[in-house]
């Protein structure tokens, strides 16, 4: 019996071998440039991530009433109760001459109408709100939405509340005995959004004087 293995043509396994090295070397390439491409998307989208949260930071906190660079002086907390999330949530602290200004926080309504809402919640020294931003929700259009300033001045009606103004009662929307208003056809979101802010007043009133240290050990 003939050896088939010896009657084999030595250039075919040669083409065979190029062929594989050609699909390897290409398939290399392949990897190299989806990696490429995603390592710059994900660069652009961090830039343009940072660029919209200063856009909102400088929207709440008046640039002329603090010194220092609000976007790097900031500590980290969570509070799954208060603050919606176990997660450490960013806390970014404006400070003049060294004395703190204002702060604004992070926090998460995880009881929207579609999942959680992402917020900055602006707030002086005194624990007076300054203002209120969605950075993120995906509540329905065209009724939860109108949590976005793009949308409606809805959030506005947040600047000048504080835990004592109004009351912890009134803190609410008006068909629960408060005094937000609701969304027509929409009361969930709003409700969800109110009470957020409200329990981000209430870890501010707790941990004040951590938060603008420089280095705070805050428990969750």
């Amino acid at each position: 019996m003939t050896d088939q293995s010896t009657n084999k043509d030595p250039s075919l396994l040669r083409s065979a071998l190029v062929a594989a090295g050609v699909l390897a070397l290409f398939g290399m390439i392949g990897v190299g440039l989806v990696a490429s491409i995603a390592s710059g998307t994900a660069k652009r989208i961090a830039e343009n991530e940072r660029l919209a949260t200063l856009r909102n930071l400088h929207e709440l906190i008046d640039e002329d009433t603090y010194d220092n660079d609000i976007f790097t002086d900031v500590t980290n907390v969570a509070d799954l109760q208060l603050l919606g999330s176990r997660d450490p949530l960013p806390v970014y602290r404006a400070r003049r001459e060294g004395g703190p200004v204002a702060l604004v926080m992070t926090a998460i309504a995880p009881d929207g109408y579609n999942g959680r809402i992402k917020l900055l919640i602006g707030i002086d020294y005194s624990g007076t709100v300054r203002g209120v931003r969605v950075l993120d929700h995906h509540e329905t259009p065209g009724l939860g939405d109108g949590i976005e300033l793009e949308k409606s001045n809805w959030i506005l009606g947040f600047v000048d509340k504080s835990l004592t103004s109004p009351v912890k009662a009134k803190w609410a929307v008006r068909k629960d005995g408060g005094i937000f208003d609701q969304f027509t056809g929409a009361t969930i979101t709003p409700r969800a959004v109110v009470k957020a802010v409200r329990h981000a007043l209430e870890y501010y009133e707790l941990r004040r004087d951590q938060l603008f240290t420089v280095n705070p050990e805050i428990a969750k």
